[in-house]
């Protein structure tokens, strides 16, 4: 007996570690990691060429072999060693390039892992001298493999089901049933729910090297690759994941235990634990209220495999279960408790983490959101389905006592005595029947609120759709930036006495903007020049001038201490000095956006 309680209390304490490792390891961040500047900038013209490339993002992201890659007009690479974080900061990714660098745009590619887990990737473009008439496409590859991406998908849905399984049918015989026919009857789905878990957890941790990497399904027997994996935050929650389903192992033999307090608080804390292996590496380890989100998550996720497990178990007992010890109505009662408790923790986690991640009625119709109205009907059409299972449950009960005398002394005649068969269901088996059947369907639609789970686990949530939407600069390959041309003539014949200034502001909203300002020459090649001002007018409004405090930054003129106060036209006008008594000053108006 001591040795079963040390082995308990082993138990909690190796979930209690592995919690700890996985808990801490969270932060908060965006739901998938978005671009929010580069230097060079996006769409930037340089005078001279840049000795590396470095991608800022809103959250620490994990780099991968070639996650920032760079080539020239012809598609050729031009970066020289491993991309690495730049400075020690966990939110950039930066990579030197080759010497020599010629005239013309080059494409810089980029992919890293979210701290959700998830592989994002996006493209942008600088030019040198000046923008070429060919370039490299900038159209990101996809994040991960397509093949690659199918099979993680059907990993992680196993990985759902198998839990499912685990958890629910371990309640539904320490809580519900607990007898020799049961233990015999719900052997097999425990045990095929344990092997599903493993199984997919094992394929998972060698499809992670494929998946961070971009590799095809052949990166799998990549030994570097899988080492890289392993040593991230979604391959330490796998092998957390499989610790303690060793743990399990060691726990139920195979067997549902003796439901004493020991063993009971050893079967939570592993339950817990292996939700936290999900919880940790998914939507909720990053964004607003990581805490509460983890929390919320672990919560919902246990409540939903309680419920569809237990399901199952409820549905090969009333198939299975002998005529000589049928399933007791009292163990169904309990069982619609149980599922009715589930029930409502789902539909209170749900409520949180609907609002978490849509963050707006809008964001319905981004793609999350899609796949959260559905799986929201697919509940709706099973919470349907277990009303009619609490009708049959209630046939399924005896009759008290009292209530037959009452109803037989209304008609005017006396109670007759009650006989064995009251207690049981045997004299009536439609009952039984309309059950298994309304049990079944729970179940089908089970299984589509799986799917459409694990879909929703790895789709960019709306909130961060809405993010992206709202500064385009964050979307790969497409800038949100204000690009306007100022013709100018200063009356001399030099090669910078007349030309044009290339006026760019990002994201050319209100609030605070980026200025770049370029000065092409005569024959259209980046000139220097001594001095440049640019204000910027809302005359209807009598806002400004505002200086946009411009300084040269050797090659093109800067400034990032604008601030633009209001939507609308705004009038531009740019001073440009290209000597000592040569100066004139042009306008042009640009168009500010909410």
């Amino acid at each position: 007996m001591n040795d079963g309680r040390h082995t308990v209390r082993s138990l909690i304490a190796l979930v209690a570690l592995l919690a700890g490792i996985l808990l801490g390891t969270a932060s908060p961040a965006s739901a998938h990691a978005t671009l929010t500047a580069s230097d060079p900038r996006d769409g930037a013209v340089l005078k001279t060429a840049p000795k590396q490339v470095t991608a800022t993002f809103d959250e620490s992201v994990a780099l991968v072999e070639d996650s920032l890659r760079v080539v020239d007009p012809d598609g050729r690479p031009v970066t020289a060693g491993r991309p690495q974080h730049a400075g020690g900061r966990g939110n950039t990714d930066q990579v030197n390039l080759t010497g020599g660098l010629g005239q013309g745009t080059y494409t810089v590619s980029w992919r890293v892992v979210s701290a959700d887990s998830h592989a994002v990737s996006g493209a942008f473009t600088f030019s040198v001298g000046k923008p070429s008439a060919t370039r490299a496409t900038t159209t990101a590859a996809p994040a991960v493999d397509p093949t690659v991406n199918v099979l993680y998908g059907i990993g992680r849905y196993v990985a759902y089901s198998g839990l499912a399984l685990l958890i629910g049918v371990a309640v539904f015989v320490l809580i519900c049933w607990r007898s020799a026919t049961t233990v015999r009857l719900v052997r097999r789905p425990l045990v095929i729910g344990w092997w599903a878990l493993l199984a997919s957890t094992v394929a998972l941790v060698l499809l992670r090297g494929p998946y961070d990497n971009g590799d095809g399904p052949a990166g799998v027997l990549d030994v570097e690759s899988l080492r890289q994996a392993v040593a991230t935050r979604p391959g330490i929650a796998l092998l957390a994941r499989l610790v303690l389903l060793v743990a399990v192992a060691a726990l139920v033999r195979w067997r549902p235990p003796e439901p004493t307090r020991p063993v009971v608080a050893a079967g939570g804390a592993l339950a817990l634990g292996l939700t936290a292996t999900w919880v940790s590496a998914e939507h909720a380890s990053a964004g607003i209220q990581v805490p509460v989100a983890m929390t919320s998550a672990a919560l919902h996720l246990m409540a939903m495999a309680i419920w569809l497990g237990g399901l199952t178990a409820l549905l090969v007992t009333l198939h299975r279960a002998p005529a000589e010890d049928p399933l007791p109505p009292a163990a169904v009662t309990r069982f619609s408790r149980i599922a009715l408790a589930s029930v409502a923790m789902l539909a209170a986690t749900g409520v949180y983490q609907s609002w978490r991640g849509l963050g707006s009625w809008e964001a319905f119709t981004t793609p999350y959101g899609r796949i959260l109205a559905f799986k929201i009907w697919a509940v709706l059409l099973m919470l349907f389905a277990a009303s009619y299972s609490r009708r049959w449950t209630a046939r399924l009960l005896p009759v008290p006592e009292e209530e037959r005398v009452l109803v037989t002394a209304g008609r005017g005649g006396s109670a007759p005595p009650a006989e064995a068969g009251d207690a049981t269901e045997s004299a009536s088996p439609a009952p039984r029947h309309g059950l298994r059947r309304s049990v079944l369907a729970e179940v089908a639609v089970g299984v589509a609120v799986l799917v459409l789970t694990t879909l929703l686990t790895g789709t960019q949530t709306g909130r961060a759709d809405a993010e992206t939407a709202a500064n385009s600069t964050r979307v790969p390959g497409q800038p949100d930036i204000s690009l306007t041309l100022i013709p100018y003539d200063t009356g001399t014949s030099t090669l910078v006495g007349r030309g044009k200034v290339q006026v760019s502001l990002s994201p050319g909203r209100t609030g605070r903007n980026v200025v770049e300002a370029l000065v092409y020459g005569a024959d259209d090649s980046p000139v220097t020049i001594p001095e440049l001002h640019l204000t910027f007018t809302d005359a209807d409004r009598g806002i400004g001038p505002l200086d946009a405090g411009l300084v040269d930054e050797r090659g093109y003129w800067g400034s990032d201490t604008l601030n633009l106060p209001v939507a609308g036209t705004w009038t531009m006008k740019a001073t440009v000095r290209v000597s000592d008594i040569d100066q004139v000053t042009v306008e042009k108006t640009v168009t500010i956006r909410q």
